[in-house]
């Protein structure tokens, strides 16, 4: 008999006293047991309560550490701070947060040892934890502002090195230019319908492939029906008494030759009890019955529209993007990151200018991605436009397992053109893939490179007044679609493409007709 053994209880008490570091993160344990105020196991049970309401958003109702006087100060300096809203499920905010009050109150004993009283050496150390994060709920605020929630980036390690980035010249610029994109509100709408992860009820027009639609209707469903006609020649199911006489059995028949006997038989076929056979005949008829049933409609529905997938963007940062076009091309950068972070999509950026100089940039809302960010709002625009490479870099990247079901996005004035093999790819993967080009033109027309490329375009118009010029922000032109207005011919549309014949087919068609023509006789 193998009788389980029972657990040791040798250290169960001592371990007791620790159970609540099971509520507490790892990174908190060294600061939760070494300690200067309190006793261990209230210390404890304190830190765990308010780390939990903390993350709920509230104070605790219970405090249990530190002592009554204190433990109001620190109630007082989170509810003027209003840090409890800034923690509501911010986990990492939370553990920074515990970490730096755990360090301001272990420092009262020391100003007590230099001769202050309990009580202002408390004050002393709550003054220094409220400065402190007086100036930090200021840059969770600018952070808040621009991502709409802080993520990843209040970690302590990476805390000193997102001050310093916080006060860099690029960050002031993405400030401005958050503050600019509320005179943008189309932009975030275009960059939201961006990616093919989730369909949605929203029917997309922009696709020519239209689903088949049903619908139920009534129409008539025939069927056989069976009718039974009784006493109609036919087949013969036995004998039973009526007053049909062909139809009698040979014994009744017999009662007609006798004298008396035929009085019976009158009598039984005035009664209609004559013994009879018994037959009927079955018919068959089609009848037509109304019936439900799902029928292809005449009308057909077109496919519905995706979005929510991973968000590729190309920028054009060449000469002809500066001032007020350079300000909304950072706008498209800024915006497609914070509906990347909101959202929990991928976002990867490229920024060109002239051949070869093509930039990538993951960009994530964390340190490294913040850091690239505003690296890229503090720099300048130039150089020429190459759309080439960014086109052929965003098509190898969909052929990533990751990337699969990414939008491209183009940010432009739309001075550039693909080449002819480039854009005949981009076609083929439209067609293939279901890939979707948002084109954002930051100038006055449509391009003929532009228009080929994008599915969709949407204009600022306005684009002059984000510079810093005094001039006039309305644009002069009253329509961007001047191109297709005035040389429609120019445009590379499919009827375009069908009718254009190669140089090799018109210098032979021209040879032909060199050959044939005869000069006339003066």
């Amino acid at each position: 008999m193998n009788a389980a053994l029972p657990a040791p209880l040798l250290w169960q008490a001592r371990e007791a006293r620790l159970a609540a570091l099971d509520e507490l993160p790892r990174s908190l344990w060294l600061w939760a047991l070494i300690h200067s105020q309190g006793g261990l196991e209230p210390r404890l049970d304190g830190l765990a309560g308010l780390r939990a309401a903390l993350l709920a958003g509230r104070l605790p109702s219970d405090w249990r550490w530190p002592e009554a006087p204190l433990a109001q100060g620190i109630a007082d300096v989170l509810t003027e701070l209003e840090l409890p809203n800034y923690c509501e499920g911010q986990a990492e905010l939370v553990e920074l947060l515990l970490r730096s009050l755990m360090f301001h109150l272990d420092l009262i004993v020391d100003y007590v040892d230099r001769g202050e009283t309990p009580e202002a050496a408390a004050g002393r150390a709550l003054a220094a934890f409220r400065d402190d994060w007086a100036e930090r709920c200021g840059e969770i605020d600018e952070l808040v502002e621009v991502f709409g929630n802080v993520g990843e980036l209040c970690k302590n390690n990476d805390w000193d090195m997102l001050r310093g980035l916080l006060k860099s010249g690029g960050w002031q610029e993405m400030m401005r230019i958050r503050r600019l994109m509320e005179r943008l509100p189309d932009l975030a709408g275009c960059i939201r319908r961006l990616g093919r992860a989730r369909a949605t009820e929203e029917p997309d027009a922009a696709r020519h492939s239209e689903v088949q639609a049903m619908m139920q209707a009534d129409r008539p469903v025939a069927r056989p029906r069976r009718l039974r006609v009784p006493d109609y020649p036919g087949e013969t199911r036995g004998v039973h008494r009526s007053g049909r006489v062909p139809r009698m059995v040979p014994a009744e028949a017999v009662l007609l030759l006798h004298p008396r006997l035929r009085l019976v038989w009158h009598a039984r076929h005035a009664e209609r009890t004559l013994l009879t056979y018994e037959d009927h005949e079955i018919l068959e008829e089609w009848i037509h019955e109304p019936h439900t049933a799902w029928v292809p409609s005449p009308d057909r529905l077109p496919e519905r529209r995706h979005e929510m997938g991973p968000i590729l963007v190309c920028v054009d940062t060449s000469g002809s993007m500066q001032g007020g076009a350079e300000v909304v091309a950072k706008a498209v950068v800024l915006e497609a990151v914070r509906t990347a972070h909101a959202q929990k999509r991928a976002c990867h950026v490229f920024t060109f200018s002239g051949p070869g100089d093509l930039l990538e940039m993951p960009v994530a809302v964390d340190f490294p991605g913040l850091e690239a960010l505003t690296g890229f709002m503090g720099q300048s625009f130039g150089g020429g436009t190459d759309v080439t490479g960014p086109l052929e870099h965003a098509l190898e990247k969909l052929e990533e397992r990751d990337w699969q079901l990414a939008d491209l996005l183009v940010a432009s004035d739309g001075e550039f053109g693909a080449t002819p093999d480039v854009a005949a790819r981009l076609r083929r993967v439209k067609e293939e893939k279901g890939l979707r080009v948002q084109g954002v033109l930051v100038g006055d027309r449509e391009t003929v490179g532009f228009l080929e490329i994008a599915d969709d375009i949407l204009w600022v118009p306005d684009w002059r007044r984000f510079g810093t010029s005094t001039a006039d922000g309305d644009s002069p032109i009253h329509s961007k679609s001047l191109t297709a207005i005035y040389f429609p011919g120019a445009l590379r549309t499919p009827e375009n493409r069908a009718a254009t014949v190669t140089g090799a087919d018109a210098a032979t068609a021209l040879r032909k007709a060199r050959s044939g023509y005869k000069r006339p006789q003066q």
